[in-house]
This record gives structure tokens, sequence and C-alpha cells, in this order.
């Protein structure tokens, strides 16, 4: 069983940023949100600047790299709470896929209409 989870964390690790992000910008913008809602968002969770995001996303960058390389994982990320696939993201021991989960959870917050002071945990 821990193989086939293993295999599963890869498969998310490896997939190109620039294949993971629209879909999270079509999640936000199909519930009235926005692209650049989320790139806040983005920037707040890991540090990176909107011009690092920019540049991020014309290159080949694995998910896994983009999280790793991450220049400034905000602290109260870890006040992220709640279920993402039925999963809750403060339980996850993966750190890296916890950092993954973190964001899906922040887009899943925006696009079901939750303001942003709260979804940035009123930095």
């Amino acid at each position: 069983m821990k193989q086939t989870g293993q295999s599963t964390f890869e498969k998310v690790y490896q997939m190109p940023l620039g294949k993971v992000y629209p879909l999270l910008v079509n999640k936000a913008t199909r519930k009235g949100r926005t692209r650049e809602e989320v790139d806040e968002i983005i920037c707040w969770l890991t540090g990176y600047s909107p011009l690092q995001l920019a540049e991020l996303l014309s290159q080949p960058t694995t998910y896994s790299d983009f999280f790793r390389n991450a220049p400034a994982p905000n602290p109260a990320r870890k006040l992220i709470t709640g279920s993402i696939c039925g999963i809750r993201v403060e339980e996850i021991q993966e750190p890296l896929m916890q950092e993954i989960r973190y964001l899906d959870k922040l887009v899943d917050e925006l696009a079901k209409g939750k303001p942003m002071e709260k979804i940035l945990r009123n930095s």
C-alpha cells in the first residue's frame, strides 16, 4: 500500500508547474475569483514575488521543485487546517505533499468565496 502512495506522490511531484497553475486559476475563475488572487495566494504561501512566479511559469519547473525552492514559506501556513480530497491537511505526514495540499486548500477556500483576509490568515 505504501508503494502505491509513494508512486502517487511522485506523479504529483513531477507534474510541470505550467500545467498545474492553469488548473488552480480555472478553479478560482469559474467561481468569479481572479488570477491575481490566485497569484497573491501563491506568493503569500511560498515567498515568491509575482515576477519570480511568472519566470517559473515560463520554465520547465516541476511542482516539487517549485515548493522545495520556495524562498520564504510563510510561517502562518501552519494555521491552514481542514480537508482537501478527504484528507486533513494538518495531518499529512509527507512535508512536500503537505505544502502542495496547503495551496490546494487555499485555492479551494478562494473558490468557495472566502475573503482574502481570512484565506491569508489575517496577515
